[in-house]
């Protein structure tokens, strides 16, 4: 189970929390009150008792708070001759019984201002000796809750029997923190939330540039491997309090978190499951393998669970897939909640329109790749295929039969769709997979792989798909060419060329989609209309989307170029020219006809003929798709064979150049490769070559006893 599982599991059932407001949360560094910040908490608290959360609140503040009013009326009330006299420090208790006056005050108003009812309650170590105060503690509570109150704790160090409040560390509590995970334990919360002036805890002081952010707190692991800054500023302990306090609540059964208490919404992003902050749970050391286990680990497993696939029956290979079909169409619902979050995350974040259209999962996609699943099921088995027969020699035969590569590696960008169809043709294939998808649709892939890995049985193990979730394990993961045998990139340009300058595992895929479409001055104005439109227009983020249109000079003296362009507008297409489109429809010129739009816009330019295009396509183009429409075969033949790309098309859209629409069932992605595959990577695009003989005892013994035929069996 990943982290965003588990953490959604235990948050999805929170009820009751404890929020621990921090010193540093409630005041600015120059010890004044942090108004806006404590109004936006208050906020929060608002927002959290109106969605039915029971909200406590432990407060810290009342100390400094009271220490600086005390300043500013001894100040007021001091002579000049008494200024000058050194200052004796102010008791802490005196302190204590003005700042609780006072802070309190604060909450009320802020509260009020929201329609929400506060109360206070002040408690000291001793109180919790008494049994009965902690069952009349609980009733009070229970009391205010159901009437929608919010109870604010703190100590109450003005009558506290502590020595120094900052210092005295005895008893059954010892300062908020602790205070905190008692009344957690004590009043039986899902959850404890400690605000804190920084991200959550770090591996070293967090100014230290060499400082981790440490998501998940295991007390194996981290315990003897983090090193405390200073204490707080204001507070008694700073994080070494928190880290201490967490600890034992997590231990008696309360998860807690700390975080940010100066982020705005961050404790709603933690009650939907989001990673912000640490968390500290009971059952964190069990999720240490999973969380340590390497990029060689996850790659061996998934090699180890292949072979296991690999020795299955046809039969059985074709179950799994139909299984994994049947899984996300029941699954569908759960799905599209995790895609939309997605995607209104993605727009919060300003990403661009075109990676939001490949994030989205459209209304019946589901349904679309589940059926795409099932074709390929149906398909004959891939595995073992004898290609070529050969008698060698009498009673000596050689077999050269279809293998799996191995494992497989996927870094890929936006499309959770992509996992859906990686995964199938792995699972087709028999091969091992490694999965590493865009951070963007980090919910959607990990729901994805959750419901493929779970229709996998036991007997091949849920490892034989590995999703990597950390950015930072891709460099480790493309030096493993000794584990790792293909790696596809599937992205932007960028991406691509990235992958394949960090590794020296093979890499296939296409670093651009720069398709063009070039009518030809015999083409069928309506028919290059509907094929130019399709092209540029059925779906422009696609790889395999029109971004250059070529058009035979012939059809400028004929209207066929104004028709052409008419149509592009009408759709709302933003067009970009060449020197000689710019002058003849007053358009912009492209910056660089070399350039991959993956939006509703694209480059045009007048060509002399179809050599012209092809020399056009060849110079400026990636080898992808490229389409000619014309009514000339002789014109459109010199163009099929000439054209150097991975698939080129004659009077049909370039959007045809897919895996599911070839009928290979699914893609990994469109190689313009030279190499073992090229075009649509489907099923046989995963496959390598092993070589079978079976003989009787023959032996080579100098070549003196074998009469070689090499004579071919016809299968």
């Amino acid at each position: 189970m990943s982290d965003l599982d588990r953490s959604r599991a235990f948050f999805n059932d929170v009820k009751r929390l404890i929020i621990k407001v921090g010193t540093a949360v409630v005041t600015r560094a120059d010890g004044r009150l942090a108004l806006g910040r404590l109004g936006a908490l208050c906020e929060q608290i608002k927002d959290l008792s109106s969605l039915g959360y029971e909200v406590i609140v432990v407060t810290s503040g009342a100390v400094g708070l009271g220490r600086q009013r005390l300043k500013y009326r001894r100040f007021v009330n001091s002579s000049f001759s008494d200024l000058q006299k050194p200052q004796v420090d102010l008791d802490g208790k005196a302190c204590a019984a003005v700042g609780q006056n006072s802070l309190m005050a604060l909450y009320d108003t802020l509260f009020s201002q929201l329609d929400v009812t506060s109360a206070q309650l002040l408690v000291t170590d001793r109180d919790f000796k008494n049994k009965d105060f902690r069952k009349q503690l609980d009733e009070t509570v229970q009391s205010l809750l159901a009437l929608r109150v919010i109870p604010i704790f703190n100590e109450n160090d003005a009558v506290s029997t502590r020595k120094a409040p900052y210092e005295d560390s005895s008893g059954i509590f010892w300062d908020n923190d602790s205070l905190a995970a008692l009344l957690a334990l004590e009043l039986k919360a899902d959850l404890l939330v400690l605000l804190s002036d920084v991200e959550g805890l770090y591996s070293g002081p967090p100014s230290d540039p060499r400082s981790k952010l440490i998501h998940t707190y295991i007390k194996e692991i981290h315990q003897s491997e983090i090193t405390f800054g200073d204490k707080s500023r204001v507070g008694r302990g700073g994080m070494t309090a928190k880290v201490k306090a967490a600890v034992n609540a997590a231990y008696a059964g309360i998860p807690v978190v700390i975080t940010s208490g100066y982020a705005p919404e961050n404790i709603i992003k933690v009650l939907q499951g989001e990673r912000v902050g640490t968390l500290f749970h009971q059952d964190a050391h069990l999720w240490a393998l999973d969380k340590e286990v390497g990029g060689r680990e996850m790659a061996v497993a998934a090699r180890e669970s292949s072979r296991r696939l690999q020795a299955l029956s046809s039969q059985d290979r074709k179950k799994i897939l139909l299984d994994v079909a049947d899984a996300l169409e029941a699954n569908e619902k759960l799905i599209n909640i995790e895609n939309e979050a997605d995607v209104v995350a993605a727009q919060e974040a300003g990403l661009e329109k075109s990676l939001i259209s490949r994030l989205a999962l459209k209304p019946g996609k589901i349904k679309s790749l589940a059926n795409s699943i099932r074709v390929l099921a149906n398909m004959d088995d891939p595995i073992g295929c004898i290609l070529k027969k050969i008698e060698l020699a009498d009673g000596l035969i050689l077999e050269k039969t279809s293998s799996p590569l191995g494992v497989l590696l996927i870094i890929f960008e936006s499309r959770p769709d992509a996992l859906v169809q990686i995964a199938s043709l792995a699972i087709r294939s028999g091969n091992g997979l490694l999965l590493k998808g865009g951070k963007e649709a980090k919910r959607s892939n990990a729901i994805l792989h959750k419901v493929i890995t779970t229709a996998v049985p036991d007997t091949v193990g849920g490892k034989l798909i590995g999703l990597v979730t950390s950015r930072d394990a891709i460099p480790d993961l493309l030096k493993l060419d000794d584990v790792i045998d293909l790696v596809i990139p599937r992205g932007s340009s960028k991406l691509v060329s990235k992958i394949k300058s960090s590794t020296k595992i093979p890499v296939l895929g296409h670093a651009d989609g720069i398709c063009h479409v070039y009518v030809d001055k015999s083409a069928d104005i309506e028919m290059a209309k509907r094929v130019v439109l399709d092209a540029k227009v059925d779906y422009p983020a696609a790889c395999n989307a029109m971004e250059t249109l070529l058009v035979h000079q012939d059809l400028v003296r004929s209207g066929g170029l104004n028709e052409l362009i008419a149509d592009l507008h009408t759709e709302g297409v933003t067009l970009f020219g060449g020197q000689r489109a710019c002058k003849e429809l007053n358009i912009p010129e492209a910056q660089t006809f070399h350039h991959e739009y993956n939006s509703m816009a694209c480059t045009v330019e007048i060509v002399d003929d179809e050599h012209a295009a092809i020399d056009h396509i060849h110079r400026h183009g990636s080898a992808h798709t490229d389409c000619i429409v014309a009514d000339d075969h002789d014109v459109a033949e010199v163009f099929l064979r000439q054209v150097d790309s991975a698939a080129v098309f004659h009077n049909a859209s370039t959007r045809f150049c897919d895996g599911a629409r070839f009928g290979l069932g699914a893609e990994v992605g469109i190689s313009t490769s030279r190499i073992h595959a090229r075009g649509p990577v489907g099923v046989e695009g995963l496959l390598t070559t092993r070589w079978i003989l079976r003989g009787c005892g023959q032996v080579v013994n100098a070549d003196q006893g074998v009469i070689y035929t090499h004579k071919d069996i016809t299968m």
